[in-house]
């Protein structure tokens, strides 16, 4: 897959007069989505809205058709719910819209009933015996099929020109790779997937953008005010995703999941707005129990933090049988209706930007900055590159060429796509108790009081001319105490080729760090940011569990700085966090004024080009604004 790195460009304008009206992005969205089940269909519409409103939602997504109709659609092979009793949608959509709420349907084709399946076989997708694959008397379809193709949208036709929505979104968007159990179900053998060409993966992405642009010239041609959504990037009006627990997902919890998901999105296609679902249900096989009221908190609030609006998602009607997920997203709701005027345009105003990834080397980055009150944007579309200033981009696996005009900070064990100082001499596989020694405290005051930084797996070792600031002590003896680093042997090896734009550690530090948190990592990072960024945005006594984030409100001539408090995250559980008291923080820039979202004055004083103030008392969250 081709990497696409964003410097990240200014949010979309207001649509223009006469223009359809991309609410999406102007309006402050507090949102929540119903899974509906087949006799959820019983509601009643006039207790559903009146629980939004008490909710303080301003957005409904809720199931409209596909696996299930909720209305009575006239299509054949549309199956209607068993529990329909007249127009629950309509109804729904009616008294939503009379109170200024936005409807947005939701739509599964990935499945449907074996009537049609027995008559039109050649629709779905066929196991490589070839089978159909069946989940619960449901039917899988398959994106090259009759049904996805061309029956969805006469499908779609109707529910469009009958219904007056703000939105669809489209649930398990062409071809799962595994069932709702986590079994596999490997590549589609039907007619039409032999006939595509090239490997099944690549073959499968252009079938669904294919089918994508259909839907969404469909949605936007009948219903020009309309949004269209599901799980991709291309066609699309926002950049849907999800943060979620599985009983089966690796440790360590990922604490920045609506973070990560919001400010990369956001970032990475900044003319689309994010809509990251936090999930309040446990898992898909526990859907009726929520997870900690604290965890949806904190998710709520880092999606608020980052430029996206609280979305909340529950299965069923809203008379929940654990009523704990929602009484945890009021107060939040609440908070964002209050003062949603910040919410609004919000565009991210840092300086530094990450690439884009996954796993523990990019992990290990987004805390390391998070944890240093860095504010960074996250990035991973390269069309955007040069659009907008950084001082410093940082990528976690080498350097790729098109950053070469850039101030970068790299590491892994990845030969840069650009020159750094110093000839690759080899790939060191392992450096399993391995050191780097200290040289340069100059270069690295924060290590003042530290001879050795550990290092572990793959490294590039490089030949220089001029001394190193760290250098390696290869693997030696680790056993028994007696014989520790008897024949430990120091040398020239760099463990850091650090030149005037491009400091590049050949080492794993952000895999190291997610996996240890050594603090000689962060100190090492730390002042190799400061000495490629000399003036940090933000300089705090805030605690490395605060996460701070800095936005811009062009509109309003105003700066945000909000400040999310993880301290109740620990290992896999979610606390009610700690009242963080008397956070010293010091934007760069000379501000007029600050006050707390609650209009609370704070006292400022401008020194050294940065504007000093004192947040008192900080609970799960604040927004402090500078102006």
């Amino acid at each position: 897959m081709t990497r696409r790195i964003f410097a990240a460009g200014a949010f979309a304008a207001p649509a223009a007069l006469g223009q359809p009206k991309r609410w999406w992005m102007e309006e402050p969205v507090r949102l929540i989505q119903t899974n509906l089940r087949e006799t959820d269909t019983a509601l009643d519409p006039e207790r559903l809205v009146r629980q939004l409103m008490d909710l303080d939602a301003n957005a409904l997504l809720i199931g409209m058709g596909g696996i299930v109709a909720h209305y009575p659609t006239s299509v054949p092979f549309h199956y209607r719910s068993r529990s329909l009793r007249g127009d629950m949608f309509g109804d729904v959509l009616r008294l939503a819209h009379a109170r200024g709420i936005r409807v947005i349907g939701r739509f599964d084709l990935s499945k449907t009933q074996k009537a049609v399946y027995d008559a039109r076989p050649e629709w779905f997708f066929r196991k490589a015996n070839g089978g159909p694959v069946i989940y619960n008397g449901l039917y899988s379809t398959c994106i090259n099929g009759g049904y996805y193709r061309e029956h969805a949208l006469t499908i779609l036709n109707e529910a469009l020109e009958r219904y007056d929505v703000d939105g669809l979104f489209f649930n398990m968007f062409g071809n799962p790779a595994s069932d709702y159990s986590g079994q596999p179900l490997g590549s589609c053998t039907c007619a039409e997937c032999k006939k595509r060409p090239g490997p099944a993966g690549p073959m499968l992405a252009r079938a669904k953008n294919e089918v994508a642009a259909k839907i969404g010239a469909l949605i936007h041609t009948k219903r020009p005010n309309a949004a269209f959504w599901t799980y991709i990037q291309d066609h699309v009006d926002g950049i849907m995703s999800e943060s979620n627990t599985a009983v089966d997902r690796p440790l360590p919890v990922w604490p920045y999941s609506a973070s990560d998901n919001v400010n990369r999105a956001r970032n990475s296609q900044p003319g689309k707005m994010a809509f990251n679902l936090c999930i309040g249900f446990v898992d898909i096989p526990y859907r009726l129990t929520t997870v900690p009221a604290a965890e949806i908190q904190t998710r709520l609030y880092q999606n608020m933090a980052h430029g996206a609006g609280p979305a909340f998602v529950a299965i069923g009607t809203l008379d929940q049988e654990d009523r704990g997920g929602l009484a945890a997203a009021k107060p939040v709701f609440a908070f964002h209706r209050k003062h949603a005027a910040l919410y609004a345009g919000q565009e991210s105003a840092a300086r530094v930007l990450l690439l884009g990834g996954r796993g523990a080397s990019y992990q290990g980055w987004f805390r390391l900055l998070t944890e240093l009150h860095v504010p960074f944007a996250v990035s991973d579309n390269f069309d955007w590159i040069g659009k907008r200033e950084f001082d410093v981009v940082i990528s976690a696996t080498g350097i790729p060429r098109e950053l070469a005009p850039f101030k970068v900070l790299a590491a892994g064990a990845v030969e840069p796509a650009i020159a750094v100082k110093g000839r690759l001499r080899r790939r060191r596989e392992s450096t399993r108790s391995a050191y780097f020694r200290v040289r340069d405290r100059k270069l690295l005051p924060s290590l003042e009081s530290t001879n050795l930084l550990f290092v572990d797996g793959p490294m590039l070792e490089y030949q220089v001319e001029e001394p190193a600031a760290l250098t390696l002590i290869p693997p030696s003896m680790f056993g028994p105490p007696e014989r520790v680093s008897m024949d430990a042997v120091e040398t020239e090896t760099p463990g850091l080729l650090a030149g005037e734009r491009h400091v590049f550690l050949p080492w794993d530090v952000g895999g190291l760090y997610q996996r240890h948190s050594s603090p000689a990592h962060a100190a090492l990072v730390s002042d190799l940011l400061r000495y490629l960024q000399p003036r940090r945005q933000v300089l705090t006594n805030a605690h490395p569990l605060v996460e701070m984030t800095l936005m811009r409100q062009a509109a309003h001539g105003r700066t945000l700085l909000h400040m999310v408090n993880l301290s109740g995250h620990s290992s896999t559980a979610y606390f009610a966090p700690i009242e963080m008291r008397d956070i010293e923080v010091r934007v760069l820039g000379s501000f007029a004024r600050a006050r707390t979202a609650a209009g609370a004055e704070l006292r400022t004083t401008v020194a050294d080009g940065y504007t000093r103030f004192v947040v008192g008392s900080l609970g799960a969250y604040e927004a402090i604004i500078l102006d």
